[in-house]
């Protein structure tokens, strides 16, 4: 039997669309527009770098222009409508999601227990209680709260002091929750004081998360294999992924289709009737030119990416700067339903710097391309709190 075929313009288009970012878009950036925005995304990635804006405040700002990044805080610290915890990676989820999160958090206690607690069991099971009674006497706490006695390094994850480890645990397997940050140190509290009382006390079986978990990851992607769906929330293992979707596609909730790909190959992938019946009536794509966060939504699968838009991308922060083909953090750049470059951009006190734009193979950037740049990144002065835009004496080069 033949399976329907998307082409790789409708595939573009679709994935851009389920990602918000085809079409022209107005909002606030705040409160409901903004728990609206997070519930169709599923969820934004967390990052520190901040050469130019945090990978979160760009995320939002890409698709809502008035977005600032006190809005993002106070859903999570005053409305309580969102909450930080892990998918792929730390990331700010809707709140209604919680429930469904328990199956992570019990996956990932096991996970950390078997890889932190070997032959150390009785004392870590100590140090957790002594960190969740400070918190449960004292109120909210940081890292630089607990372990009063201990050496604490500096460097990162890997000399994570006892008590920090205790914190990362307690949070992971759901026993605190993030209540604020100050800056970007992550303070925790009782999951009881922090998540709404009808997030925590409701409960779901594995199977009804399992289902939940792969029906919300299609609905957001449109088209998908079986490991890209459990790889989006990152709730369901591989083999439940092939099992659900095995079921559902015999139950007719979902279809077998086959993805035209950018280099002319098929992908077989999976999707609904309801999405093949949307694709013609997609408009054409907004002309406007994004700067896109590396940890965007759309790039975070970075081989779905190559595969679907032809652009090939990696973050060079962790190569050695004689190593580097293009810079330590450089944005991808989108506009209309193609990635046509990439730039080197940093803020500097009160400027953007831009150091560099390397157009992709074949989409020069000309006046008309250059001015929709410039006009992007006028916008852009207001997310990063800059007042004038310098341009380097080469910046315009080819890849």
């Amino acid at each position: 039997m033949t399976r329907p075929l998307i082409s790789n313009r409708d595939a573009r288009r679709l994935f851009l669309d389920r990602h918000l970012l085809l079409r022209p878009t107005s909002g606030s950036g705040k409160g409901r527009d903004l728990d609206q925005l997070l519930d169709r995304l599923g969820f934004v990635q967390v990052d520190s770098v901040n050469t130019l804006a945090r990978a979160h405040d760009l995320i939002l700002w890409s698709r809502r222009g008035q977005y600032r990044p006190q809005n993002l805080e106070r859903l999570v610290a005053k409305d309580r409508t969102a909450f930080e915890h892990w998918t792929h990676d730390a990331s700010v989820i809707p709140m209604q999601f919680y429930p469904m999160w328990r199956l992570k958090f019990t996956r990932d206690e096991a996970r950390m227990q078997s890889r932190w607690w070997q032959g150390r069991r009785e004392g870590w099971m100590a140090e957790t209680e002594t960190v969740l009674r400070h918190i449960a006497d004292h109120g909210p706490a940081c890292s630089m709260d607990v372990g009063e006695e201990e050496t604490k390094g500096s460097s990162g994850w890997w000399d994570w002091h006892p008590s920090k480890t205790a914190l990362e645990y307690l949070w992971r397997s759901g026993q605190l929750a993030i209540c604020h940050r100050s800056g970007f140190r992550k303070f925790y509290d009782l999951s009881e004081r922090v998540i709404p009382a009808e997030y925590l006390n409701s409960h779901r079986c594995d199977a009804e998360i399992v289902d939940w978990a792969m029906s919300a990851a299609l609905e957001r992607l449109g088209f998908a294999t079986s490991g890209e769906l459990a790889a989006f929330f990152e709730i369901t293992t591989r083999e439940e992924a092939k099992a659900w979707c095995t079921a559902a596609l015999a139950q007719g909730r979902i279809l077998e289709v086959d993805v035209e790909l950018a280099d002319g190959s098929r992908r077989r992938s999976f999707s609904t009737e309801a999405v093949l019946a949307s694709l013609p009536d997609l408009p054409d794509p907004s002309s406007r030119v994004r700067l896109l966060s590396p940890f965007d939504p759309m790039l975070r699968d970075r081989a779905r990416t190559e595969r679907l838009f032809g652009f090939h991308y990696r973050i060079e922060i962790f190569v050695p700067e004689a190593k580097r083909r293009f810079g330590y953090y450089v944005f991808p750049v989108l506009q209309g339903d193609r990635l046509i470059g990439r730039i080197d951009i940093k803020r500097a006190e009160r400027a953007l710097d831009l150091r560099a734009f390397w157009s992709e193979p074949g989409v020069p950037l000309g006046k008309l391309r250059q001015a929709a740049l410039m006009s992007e990144l006028d916008r852009l002065k207001g997310l990063a709190g800059t007042e004038e835009l310098r341009l380097g004496a080469d910046w315009l080069r080819s890849a």
